[in-house]
């Protein structure tokens, strides 16, 4: 990185715009936000968790989880009293993925696991100990050349009732390789956004094929449309993984690799 982020986290952070987002670089910062905690660009290991988390025998145990080493700096956010935690992690979600990035894992609330071990032991950040009910988290990978870079948000509200935005930037010093997303994931992601997108998958891959086929069927009252070069190609696969070919349709939408679309 050129200049970390976080230099110009702090700067955007102390202006008042309408918008609830501000920029810096490519990440998003709340407006109206105070920093609480920025951590400069530093080199190390870092775990992502990509389920719910929680202690067994005093030690952290995932279902699964992201591990490398790379770059990685954070910045902490309180958020104004008239925004809430969670308007502020849609917001910042929602510019990421139209940045071009795609989730791994994704889960609200209890979904999550203990937010007492998100703040301890993912982030070691004690501000970010908050209700379990009231925490949201997103692991986002980017798409294209910058594929070996992922981003995590965070939201909790505290029992005090002030709310924060934690927003985390990791580059991985080697490939990534493969890191497919959860099947709950895709499936929370499709039926919010009402689509999904992966600019990087041309012709299927049975990875993919298993994992979309597996997210799908956990919801067979779910129909959707492909569109990409290779959508035909796509469907088929996905039919012969066991998704009724009645629930796909084929689609004209433009777009880079695939694009699912919710059929309403």
């Amino acid at each position: 990185m050129s200049a970390p982020f976080l230099v110009r986290s702090a700067i955007a952070a102390c202006f008042t715009l309408a918008s609830p987002l501000l920029w810096a670089g490519s990440l998003p910062v709340p407006a109206d936000a105070k920093v609480v905690d920025q951590r400069p660009v530093v080199a190390g290991e870092r775990v992502y968790p990509m389920g719910p988390v929680r202690k067994i025998s005093g030690r952290l145990r995932v279902e699964g989880k992201v591990e490398s080493r790379g770059q990685v700096s954070s910045v902490t956010y309180e958020l104004p009293v008239e925004r809430t935690a969670r308007e502020a992690f849609t917001s910042a979600r929602e510019e990421l993925q139209r940045d071009g990035g795609y989730p791994l894992f994704w889960c609200q609330g209890r979904d999550c696991g203990e937010a007492s071990i998100w703040a301890n032991d993912v982030f070691n950040n004690a501000r970010l100990n908050g209700g379990d009910e009231q925490q949201a988290f997103i692991l986002l990978r980017r798409s294209a050349e910058e594929a070996d870079t992922l981003v995590a948000l965070y939201s909790v509200t505290r029992g005090n009732r002030r709310a924060y935005l934690h927003v985390e930037e990791f580059v991985a010093d080697s490939p990534l390789g493969e890191v497919l997303p959860t099947p709950a994931t895709v499936l929370r992601e499709m039926r919010d956004t009402g689509k999904l997108d992966y600019p990087d998958l041309s012709a299927p891959q049975p990875a993919w094929v298993s994992l979309l086929a597996r997210s799908l069927n956990l919801d067979s009252t779910l129909r959707a449309s492909l569109s990409g070069q290779a959508a035909e190609a796509w469907r088929e696969q996905l039919v012969k993984a066991g998704v009724r070919s009645a629930r796909l349709e084929v689609g004209t939408a433009p777009t880079d690799g695939l694009h699912l679309e919710l059929i309403r």
